[in-house]
């Protein structure tokens, strides 16, 4: 187990965002140990605002230490209004290795469940098999780009194995809970070749998919077909789905013309 060394204090924590399958969001952390280098949005505007200087620093997870504190005032004023919160946007709610970290989620989903509210949780660690204890309305997703280990060593260097975090996702569906997957930033051919439908096979247990294009690398531009690869690989995403049943959803932006 990893140990957090830094801590902060924020006078917020739930927040409406702009995301465009979100509605209320929390971020008890800055930064994240997964480091990845697709790159990482939440870390180019965390440095663009000054939040922290640079890579290694972002890697040092600091863990906001007034997190429960905050929901305690915040719960009671926004549940009204929130139809669910997801955990996280800019940090993993579960960052591999993190015991503290692990543990600030699940009390913080407890406080949220107890008040009503929905939580949707998305990792590149291990989902928990204590969730399956939390209300039967939330639900709980794994990101996976790739079945290729030395990939994911390559460019998300400090997150959980892919076979450990599906692993981690299939134990819950197997106790009944709603489970999801994102295949975002989905990669380019001259970054990794490989079959998308391998990876919808590995996940077809689950009960929804979001699939999307990397952006911010200019590598993917690099690469001439982008647009036609990433129209392909959302029809294929789209055609596997409707056959096996499984709700989905296509990025904005990655169907082009």
């Amino acid at each position: 187990m990893k140990s957090v060394k830094r801590y902060i204090e924020r006078k917020s924590m739930l927040y409406k965002t702009g995301v465009e399958y979100g509605d209320y969001t929390m971020n008890h952390v800055l930064g994240c140990s997964h480091g990845c280098k697709y790159p990482c949005y939440a870390f180019l505007m965390a440095k663009r605002f000054g939040k922290l200087a640079s890579y290694d620093e972002w890697v040092e997870p600091c863990l906001v230490s007034n997190t429960l504190e905050i929901l305690d005032k915040e719960i009671p004023r926004f549940k009204s209004k929130i139809q669910s919160v997801q955990l996280c946007f800019t940090t993993d709610p579960f960052m591999f290795g993190y015991d503290e970290i692990k543990k600030m989620s699940l009390v913080s989903i407890g406080k949220l469940n107890a008040a009503g509210i929905k939580c949707t949780v998305l990792t590149k660690g291990l989902l928990p098999i204590e969730l399956a204890e939390y209300s039967i309305e939330n639900e709980y997703g794994i990101t996976l780009i790739s079945l290729d280990e030395d990939y994911r060593e390559k460019i998300e260097p400090g997150a959980a194995p892919y076979t450990d975090r599906l692993a981690s996702l299939r134990a819950l569906h197997d106790k009944g809970r709603h489970t999801w997957v994102s295949i975002e930033p989905y990669p380019t051919p001259n970054l990794i070749k490989q079959d998308i439908n391998e990876i919808l096979l590995a996940i077809s247990f689950t009960d929804k998919i979001i699939f999307g294009r990397t952006n911010y690398n200019k590598d993917i531009t690099a690469y001439s077909k982008y647009k036609e690869f990433y129209n392909e690989q959302a029809e294929a995403v789209i055609a596997f789905c409707k056959g096996k049943n499984i709700a989905y959803h296509i990025k904005d932006g990655t169907i082009t013309d």
